[in-house]
């Protein structure tokens, strides 16, 4: 008889894969001699968990034909957003299977185990049983989050007040986004870890970024008189659900013409960032709020280079963080953000370059210091070069674009948003051209 309770419970739409079902527990035989159903059973549970760390498809497809290669195996696969259809051939056989994911998000520090363990797979795991290699997996798999979300929130605070100052606000601005983007992004973190729907958390996180923006810049005029025109920051306080990390992503599998992981990464960003804008918009037009010009900041020039240093560090940082970096990992992505970033800024205002010109060489920049640093530490190059320079994705222009389009200012919603894209598609430019330049396996279409 069926119960209340089992009727409340709701099923998912996808259901788990077995991966231990492909094993024996018994069978100690190493994986370079097991059935190929075995040897296909990791090959694509890895692909699969790269996959869900938020990874392009060209690290995907490398890492599998890694693993492939190890085992004696070949391996075709088609690399989706969401999913991965693959086959193993070993000469007489053949095993095809189709892996989907239930959402979708970025953990680096996952990633980084991920790829230790493919590029370590000859020496620590090529001797062991299908199933010791399974374990192992399951280990990295229970790698959810780093961080809580209330750290999360802190962080997130943190990288939208810093991307406050950069696009031209004071320390009310500041102020402001910091409590907003903390507490839109603490309801984010709840939502998402409950398994609500992608549109729900959006909403949801933004509304509430912009509501205590709004609530808090009002009670400091009330108390302390401060001029409204710093209503200016609002859409500061909800740049933290800007898709950096699959926009950046979709412009690097595009280039290698993996065009089926690109389009669907760029149709999951533009999703994102509509959902965002209109919410921030529709709020704006209850609450009466116009994007206005920020007031004017007077620094000196030294002052502009250390304050933007300064607040590009903590910028990245923050959003390194949320990506689920470990703490070295993001303090190494807010050097490099902190150095490119600023590069750019400066290039704007000192040469008068064009942002979309100056992006591309910031990104450029970044991607080569990346490479330098990855030699080094040994971090998954794109754990780093990412998140160093989400912080040049236009947000602000974003929100305008489709401000102006929500109240028919098509001359003004054509010019923020063409900006906007210029900027969008010279990041992704700048890191494929260091890649190019850094990375010999790259540069081939293999």
């Amino acid at each position: 008889m069926r119960t209340k309770k089992n009727e409340a419970t709701i099923k998912k739409n996808h259901m788990d894969v077995l991966w231990h079902e492909y094993t024996d527990k018994k069978d100690l035989t190493p994986i370079t001699g097991a059935s190929l159903s075995e040897k296909a059973s990791v090959i694509g549970r890895v692909g699969i968990m790269m996959l869900a760390c938020g990874t392009g498809a060209w690290r995907v497809r490398s890492s599998m034909n890694e693993l492939s290669e190890l085992m004696n195996v070949t391996c075709t696969v088609d690399i989706g957003l969401m999913s991965i259809n693959y086959t193993c051939f070993d000469g007489n056989d053949s095993f095809s299977q189709s892996l989907c994911l239930t959402n979708t998000g970025v953990n680096t520090s996952q990633l980084n185990r991920l790829e230790k363990l493919v590029s370590n797979f000859a020496t620590d795991e090529i001797g062991q049983s299908c199933e010791k290699i399974h374990s192992r997996l399951d280990e990295i798999e229970k790698i959810h989050g780093l961080y809580s979300p209330v750290t999360l929130a802190v962080f997130a605070a943190l990288a939208c007040g810093a991307f406050t100052f950069l696009l031209g606000g004071g320390i009310v601005e500041m102020l402001c986004a910091f409590a907003g983007a903390g507490i839109g992004n603490y309801i984010r973190c709840k939502l998402s870890k409950h398994h609500f729907t992608l549109f729900l958390c959006i909403i949801s996180s933004v509304s509430t970024a912009c509501l205590t923006y709004t609530v808090l810049l009002k009670l400091l005029e009330l108390i302390f008189a401060v001029n409204l025109q710093h209503e200016a920051g609002y859409i500061c306080s909800m740049l933290f659900i800007i898709p950096g990390f699959p926009f950046i992503t979709s412009g690097i599998d595009l280039a290698k013409l993996d065009m089926r992981s690109g389009t669907e990464r760029l149709a999951y960003s533009m999703i994102i960032v509509t959902v965002a804008t209109m919410t921030a918009w529709i709020l704006a037009m209850v609450l009466g709020l116009k994007p206005i010009p920020f007031l004017p900041l007077e620094f000196a020039l030294w002052q502009w280079i250390v304050f933007r240093l300064l607040a590009s560090f903590c910028g990245v940082l923050g959003f390194s963080i949320m990506f689920n970096s470990p703490i070295r990992l993001a303090a190494a992505a807010g050097i490099i953000g902190a150095i490119s970033n600023t590069t750019r800024l400066e290039l704007i205002d000192l040469l008068s370059l064009p942002p979309a010109a100056a992006a591309f060489i910031g990104a450029f920049f970044a991607g080569i210091l990346a490479s330098t640093l990855k030699g080094m530490a040994g971090y998954p190059r794109i754990s780093i070069t990412v998140p160093s320079i989400v912080i040049m994705v236009p947000g602000l222009y974003l929100y305008k674009g489709f401000y102006n389009l929500g109240i028919m200012n098509l001359t003004a919603a054509a010019s923020w948003l063409a900006s906007a894209l210029l900027i969008i598609l010279a990041l992704p430019l700048g890191l494929i051209f260091a890649r190019i330049i850094t990375d010999k396996t790259f540069r081939y279409c293999t």
